[in-house]
C-alpha cells in the first residue's frame, strides 16, 4: 500500500529538508519567471539521492506525494457538476480517444524505429502518451486557463488518459511472456469488482454524504469536518485502488458527486491546504527520482527518446487539434503543454517490468525519459509567450466605416451596455464601437448593432463619426486607454462633448485634466446607493436614507474639486471617518495627514 511505503524511510530531518527545499526554491523560480513546478523539480533533484543525499528513499516520498494528485483531482471534480461533465462527454471520449490512439500508434512505431521490439516499443510509447495530470493542471492554474474552453478540453483529455491506464495494464498482462493471464471467469470478476466500486461510490455520494455532512455541520466541530473531507477523498481513492482502478479517478468521481452539495465550498476550503502541500511534494519526489547515473550511462538513448517522443507527441497533438478545427495557436499550446510523459507511466513501466514484458534497464531508461520530459515541460511552455497573438475572428463582425450618428459610444461592456439604455429610451440614435469580437457577436444575438474598431486610433474615430458627433461616451475599462482617447478626442474633435468612465478617484482626476466634460467612477453611485439601503435595512427612514446619501455625495464632490485644484491630499476633513467622536469633531489628526501615503487615497 502507498501509505505503508510512505511511512518507511522518512524521518523528521528529511521532512524538514523537503519543506525547506520547497520554501527556498519555489519563490526564487517564480520570481525569475520559471514557475513553481520547475522550482519543486529542481529542489527535489538538489536534495535527492543524486544531489545532497538528504533524502535517500524518494520512492517513499513519491508514494505519499501521489495523494497530492488525488486531492487535486477531487477539487477539479468539485468544479464539475454532473450536467457539466455530461456536456463534456464528446470531448472526453471523442477528443481523448482520438488523441490517445493517434499518439499511441505514432510513438509505438517510433520506438520500433529506435530498435525496440514491438512489445517494448508499445509499452514505452503508451507510457509516454499518459500526460502528467499534475504538471499540466498546475500550469493551467498558474496561467489562469483552467476554466477556459481550451483548458476544459485539456482536462477532458487528461481524464480519458487516466481512464486509459486500466485497459493498458490489462494489455500488459496479456503481453506477459508466461501466458498466465487468469481465467475468463477471473477477468469477468475483475470487471465486475471495478463496476461495483464505481456504483458504490455513486451510491454513497448521492444518498449518504450530504446527510452525514449535515450532521457534522450541526455538531459545529470544524476539525471533524476537515477529517470528514479527507475521509471522503482518501476513502474514494482507496476503494478505486482496491478495485484495480485509478486512485485519482476515485477522488475525481467523489468530487463530481459532491459538486452540487451545499457543503462544496467548505470541502474545498478544508482540502485545499493538503492539496497544495502534497502536490508540491509530488513534484519534489519527481525531481528526486531522476537517477543521474542512469541518465549519464544512457545519455544518448535517453536524449534521443526525450527529443523524439516529445517532438512526435507534440506534432500528433497539434495535428489532431487542427483536424478537429482548433485554431493554430490553440493547437500549438495544447501540443507544448501535453508533449510529455506523466506519473502513470511509472505505474505502467513497473507493471511491465514485473510481468517480464520489459527488463530492468529498459524500465530505468523509460522512467528517466519520462522524468526528463516532465522537467523540460516548464521550459518549453515558457516559449509560448513568444507566440504572436491570434488575429480576432471577424465572422459575424462588421468593421466600422462611414458612421454619422449624433452620439458615439466607445466600449460596450457591462458599463457601456447600461449607459446606452437611457439614450435609447429617449429615442437618440447611437453608434457603438468595441474591439472585442466575441462581445460584438453576443450583442448581435440580442439585437444590438456594435461595430468593430479600436477607439485609440484616430482613423477609427473618424470612421465612427467622431468628427460630426455631438457627444462621445468613453465606456472602456482600460484606464490608460480611456485617458488617451479623451486626450485624442479633445485634440482632434474639440466641439464634441466627452464623457468618460473612470476607474477610481485618481483616474477621474486624470480625465478631468485630459479635458473630459464629465467623468464618473464606475462604482461610485452603486456603492452610495448600496450603503443607503444598508441604512434603510437598519431601520432608517426614507428621509434619513436620502439625507445620508446627499451628505456623502456633497462631501465627495467638494473634496474632489479641491483635489483637482490642489492635488490628492486636500479635503481629507471631508472624508467621513469611523474614528471616535472626538477625532471626528476635530477633523483628521495632524500626524495622520503627515504619515498617510498618497497611494492610500480612497476611491
Amino acid at each position: 500500500m502507498a501509505v505503508e511505503a510512505a511511512a518507511q524511510g522518512v524521518d523528521l530531518i528529511q521532512v524538514v529538508g523537503l519543506l525547506a527545499a520547497g520554501v527556498v526554491a519555489v519563490p526564487i523560480f517564480r520570481r525569475i519567471g520559471l514557475g513553481s513546478v520547475l522550482g519543486y523539480l529542481a529542489a527535489g533533484l538538489a536534495i535527492g539521492p543524486y544531489g545532497l543525499k538528504l533524502v535517500t528513499n524518494p520512492q517513499a516520498i513519491f508514494a505519499a506525494a501521489q495523494f497530492g494528485v488525488v486531492m487535486f483531482l477531487f477539487i477539479i471534480g468539485l468544479e464539475m457538476e454532473p450536467s457539466r461533465l455530461w456536456s463534456l462527454r464528446k470531448q472526453i471520449f471523442g477528443l481523448g480517444l482520438i488523441q490517445v490512439g493517434a499518439c499511441g500508434v505514432v510513438l509505438t512505431l517510433l520506438g520500433m524505429a529506435f530498435g525496440f521490439s514491438p512489445a517494448v516499443a508499445f509499452v514505452a510509447g503508451m507510457g509516454f502518451v499518459l500526460t502528467s495530470t499534475a504538471i499540466v493542471m498546475q500550469l493551467l492554474e498558474e496561467r489562469g486557463e483552467l476554466a477556459t474552453a481550451g483548458g476544459q478540453r485539456i482536462v477532458s483529455i487528461l481524464l480519458f488518459e487516466d481512464l486509459s491506464i486500466v485497459p493498458l495494464l490489462a494489455i500488459v498482462a496479456l503481453l506477459a511472456p508466461d501466458g498466465d493471464h487468469g481465467s475468463l471467469e477471473q477477468r469477468w470478476i475483475g470487471i465486475g469488482v471495478a463496476l461495483g466500486a464505481v456504483l458504490a461510490i455513486v451510491a454513497v455520494g448521492r444518498w449518504i454524504l450530504n446527510p452525514l455532512f449535515r450532521i457534522l455541520a450541526n455538531a459545529k466541530a470544524r476539525e471533524v469536518m476537515t477529517a470528514a473531507a479527507l475521509l471522503v477523498v482518501l476513502g474514494a481513492a482507496l476503494v478505486m485502488e482496491l478495485a484495480g482502478l485509478s486512485m485519482g479517478m476515485g477522488a475525481f468521481l467523489a468530487g463530481v458527486l459532491l459538486s452540487t452539495s451545499t457543503f462544496r465550498h467548505q470541502l474545498e476550503a478544508d482540502v485545499e491546504p493538503f492539496r497544495g502541500l502534497l502536490l508540491g511534494l509530488f513534484f519534489l519526489a519527481v525531481g528526486m527520482s531522476l537517477d543521474l547515473s542512469v541518465v549519464i550511462q544512457n545519455a544518448g538513448i535517453i536524449a534521443i527518446c526525450v527529443i523524439g517522443y516529445k517532438l512526435a507527441k507534440g506534432l500528433v497533438i497539434f495535428a489532431v487539434a487542427r483536424l478537429l478545427r482548433a485554431d493554430t495557436r490553440t493547437a500549438i499550446e495544447r501540443g507544448v503543454l501535453m508533449a510529455q510523459g506523466g506519473e502513470f507511466a511509472f505505474v505502467l513501466y513497473s507493471t511491465a517490468a514485473a510481468s517480464g514484458v520489459i527488463d530492468g534497464p529498459h524500465s530505468a531508461i523509460f522512467s528517466a525519459t519520462v522524468i526528463m520530459s516532465m522537467v523540460l515541460t516548464p521550459f518549453t511552455v515558457m516559449g509560448l509567450r513568444f507566440l504572436p497573438k491570434p488575429a480576432p475572428s471577424m465572422d459575424g463582425v462588421e468593421v466600422v466605416s462611414g458612421l454619422r450618428e449624433r452620439i458615439l459610444i466607445i466600449g460596450f461592456g457591462r458599463f457601456g451596455q447600461i449607459a446606452t439604455q437611457p439614450l435609447l429610451a429617449q429615442g437618440h440614435r447611437v453608434a457603438i464601437i468595441d474591439n472585442d469580437t466575441d462581445m460584438i457577436r453576443v450583442a448581435g444575438r440580442f439585437g444590438r448593432k456594435v461595430y468593430y474598431g479600436d477607439g485609440r486610433r484616430l482613423d477609427v474615430l473618424q470612421a465612427a463619426g467622431a468628427g460630426t458627433a455631438e457627444m462621445i461616451l468613453v465606456c472602456i475599462d482600460d484606464k490608460a486607454a480611456a485617458t488617451h482617447i479623451v486626450e485624442l478626442v479633445k485634440s482632434e474633435f474639440p466641439m464634441a462633448k466627452v464623457m468618460s468612465r473612470a476607474y477610481d478617484r485618481g483616474h477621474a482626476i486624470e480625465l478631468i485634466k485630459a479635458g473630459a466634460d464629465y467623468q464618473l467612477r464606475e462604482t461610485l453611485e452603486s456603492a452610495i446607493i448600496f450603503g443607503g439601503e444598508a441604512v434603510r435595512l437598519l431601520g432608517g427612514t426614507d428621509e434619513q436614507v436620502a439625507d445620508a446619501i446627499e451628505r456623502v455625495r456633497d462631501f465627495d464632490a467638494r473634496r474632489f474639486e479641491l483635489q483637482v485644484l490642489n492635488g490628492s491630499s486636500p479635503g481629507r476633513d471631508l472624508l467621513i471617518s469611523n474614528a471616535d467622536e472626538q477625532a471626528r469633531e476635530q477633523g483628521v489628526a495632524q500626524n495622520a495627514e503627515e504619515e498617510e501615503p498618497e497611494t492610500n487615497e480612497p476611491a
